[in-house]
């Protein structure tokens, strides 16, 4: 009895603590940057005070939310380009937390872009390897953030197609849209990376690339990744490391291309964006 006489005043000190801390908890908080977004843009949505990470979900698809340095949580939530137009719910789960956002899905309205092929390029087809290699590297997820300031545009020129045109190859039907943007720019002109990250996939056409020709696939971290196509030459190799604005490569006219000009695309969590929204910004 002594002995708890003694202690009681520690006992009484260490449940006021617990209390304090416990009314001082703050509530975790869900918040989107935008309550609607066209086909091929993406919402940004933050979970603030989450002790365990979240889950996302979005238009039947699970979403890994990442840990930011300001101890949030976040997830850049892609909507397909070919996403119908309507309203849709954002849910996160974060243990027995659960929180729900109404968001609009609008059409971006981009027209039919008419290609015409030379006989050279008509036969090429995408090989199994190409597709293979290219689905996983785009669906990388790796936790690390690495892009830190604003993505750059990868090469010099102007635009010469948009993303999100739907695409007719010699008159036939529309069975495909550009994932990316094209810039034209003379053959050799040299390629840099839109921000830092880690080269994940360098495919040649020799190795069976004969519609993506020469490509350059980079990992940003967080499910944010980069690709580069139709490249003359490749200066980088798989698991290098490379900051924004380094020379990855050279345009070209390899795979699939009417002429010299970079394809460049922007994925998050393997699902194509406009890279428009990218450049001159940061995230």
């Amino acid at each position: 009895m002594k002995l708890l006489h003694l202690l009681w005043p520690f006992l009484i000190l260490i449940m006021l603590t617990t209390v304090t801390a416990g009314a001082g908890k703050e509530p975790i908080q869900l918040t989107v940057d935008h309550d609607q977004r066209e086909q091929g843009q993406f919402f940004t949505v933050t979970l603030t005070n989450a002790t365990s990470e979240p889950a996302l979900w979005f238009i039947e698809h699970r979403y890994r939310m990442f840990h930011q340095t300001d101890k949030s949580w976040r997830a850049l939530v892609p909507v397909e380009n070919l996403s119908p137009p309507g309203s849709y719910t954002l849910l996160v789960r974060a243990g027995k937390h659960e929180e729900q956002i109404s968001v609009t899905v609008t059409p971006n309205n981009r027209a039919i872009q008419e290609i015409t092929l030379d006989s050279s390029k008509t036969e090429l087809k995408a090989t199994e390897i190409e597709k293979s290699r290219v689905k996983a590297a785009l669906h990388t997820e790796s936790p690390t953030k690495l892009f830190a300031r604003l993505f750059l545009r990868p090469v010099p020129g102007p635009t010469s197609s948009l993303f999100g045109l739907k695409r007719s190859y010699n008159g036939g039907p529309v069975e495909s849209y550009h994932k990316g943007l094209d810039i034209s720019a003379p053959l050799g002109t040299p390629v840099q990376s839109t921000a830092k990250g880690i080269v994940i996939l360098t495919g040649t056409v020799e190795e069976g690339f004969q519609v993506h020709g020469n490509t350059v696939i980079i990992d940003h971290g967080q499910g944010v990744t980069s690709v580069y196509l139709h490249l003359s030459t490749i200066t980088v190799h798989e698991g290098q490391m490379v900051d924004a604005g380094e020379v990855i490569g050279h345009v070209g006219h390899t795979g699939i291309s009417t002429a010299p000009h970079l394809h460049w695309g922007t994925y998050l969590y393997g699902t194509s964006v406009d890279p428009e929204l990218f450049e001159g910004k940061s995230f």
